[in-house]
């Protein structure tokens, strides 16, 4: 029996991810490295320092990384403050009917505390999470499941009465190899075959949920 959900953020309740890949592809023409934002598709579930070593081992040890992270930093937030980040559709409705319906409610997420929290209660959705985990207080990032073992320990829940909402193929493994049912709702990327063999079922909206809750 579900007793609670486990949301990943980016791409899944954030419509986060297509800012990333603008805020990359924006900063690498300026610093004369084109079409940088291409590897968000290698790196989407990684925590700041795993996506620090991908960058790294794909350019070299001479890729200006402190210059990229403050100029990407610099522009997401820009874009951010211009135009905010969008839900994604259905996420509102999904953590409504949560709430509503006694389940519990965390997220586990791969950016930090920090931003994660204020990206969240921009949206207007943070007051509904009981708990979570974020990217800056794991050793080690998706696809290890340490994230999602301690997002479900922040709510006391067993991770096997758990519900994971994921969109990318790290964090479904992260999510199953911890023990939780996997829900994939994809967003930049499609699950591979090892990828959907893991998981309960794959959706087009988070909207879909709420019926498979009901059925619960």
């Amino acid at each position: 029996m579900i007793k609670a959900l486990v949301f990943d953020m980016d791409g899944l309740l954030l419509d986060s991810e297509r800012i990333v890949k603008r805020s990359w592809d924006k900063a690498g023409i300026e610093m004369g490295i084109p079409d940088i934002g291409k590897n968000i598709y290698h790196t989407l579930g990684l925590n700041r320092k795993a996506r620090d070593e991908y960058f790294r081992k794909t350019y070299g040890t001479g890729f200006p990384l402190e210059d990229f992270n403050q100029r990407t930093s610099e522009i997401f937030f820009g874009m951010v403050e211009e135009s905010g980040i969008p839900l994604k559709p259905g996420a509102k409705k999904l953590l409504e009917y949560a709430k509503e319906h006694g389940y519990k409610i965390a997220v586990a997420t791969s950016t930090s505390q920090t931003c994660a929290v204020r990206e969240l209660t921009d949206a207007g959705i943070w007051q509904f999470f009981d708990g979570g985990t974020f990217g800056d207080l794991v050793k080690n990032t998706k696809p290890d499941p340490e994230i999602y073992l301690k997002a479900c320990e922040s709510i006391g829940v067993a991770p096997m009465d758990c519900l994971a909402l994921e969109d990318a193929p790290m964090g479904i493994r992260s999510a199953r190899a911890a023990g939780l049912r996997v829900i994939v709702v994809p967003d930049l990327v499609q699950p591979d075959k090892e990828s959907l063999a893991l998981t309960y079922k794959k959706l087009n909206t988070l909207y879909e949920v709420i019926p498979l809750l009901k059925e619960e």
